[in-house]
């Protein structure tokens, strides 16, 4: 799992975006040209071959994507004094691409937004489908019901997750693929504390 910190490796995220979002029937999108404190992406790497992707926001006065179609629930959360961010623009390659993948660039991104700078809770918005994916396979909470996202004209539910659940989870099953035989779930795919240690 690498940044999107090159010219050549952020050309490689939009074209796995572009054709991950166009087979879905949503609109196209691409990452912003602008660098910002606020915002980073990752990749998932395999022989120079990008294999997945995910952006992570944190708040800040330019808000968040969320906001767009949850304005009120966020801003709920946000006068509570939650520290909010958000996974957007996630993409895993349907050929190559694994729970692993998936599990590898949630846990790094988990890593970089809450142990290395501070945030405590999750939103991801996800085609109404993907809900029970999402709840069943990490323990996300339905936070609105549906509603349309304009940015890629389809309908969208916030979901949402306090980061200490995350780190709980990770803690007991993480780095223990066995055990996803029994546990419907997908941090047994995450990696270990002490690969979590490195990363840190």
């Amino acid at each position: 799992v690498k940044t999107a910190d090159s010219a050549e490796r952020r050309k490689r995220v939009n074209g796995l975006l572009k054709y991950r979002y166009a087979w879905r029937g949503y609109h196209q999108v691409s990452l912003p040209t602008d660098p910002a404190v606020h915002r980073f992406t990752l990749t998932a790497v395999e022989d120079e071959v990008v294999i997945g992707t995910i952006t992570v926001n944190f708040d800040s006065p330019d808000r968040l994507s969320s906001d767009g179609a949850f304005g009120p629930e966020v801003a709920q959360l946000r006068s509570t004094g939650k520290r909010l961010c958000e996974f957007t623009k996630l993409a895993i390659d349907p050929v190559v691409g694994t729970k692993r993948v998936l599990a590898t660039l949630f846990h790094v991104a988990y890593i970089v937004a809450h142990r290395i700078r501070g945030f405590d809770t999750l939103l991801i918005e996800v085609n109404p489908r993907h809900v029970r994916y999402y709840e069943r396979m990490l323990g996300l909470k339905v936070m609105a019901l549906e509603r349309l996202n304009t940015s890629v004209n389809a309908p969208a539910v916030l979901l949402g997750i306090d980061f200490e659940y995350i780190k709980s989870q990770i803690g007991e099953y993480g780095g223990q693929p066995e055990a996803a035989a029994k546990v419907r779930s997908l941090y047994p795919f995450a990696l270990t504390l002490r690969e979590e240690a490195a990363v840190i």
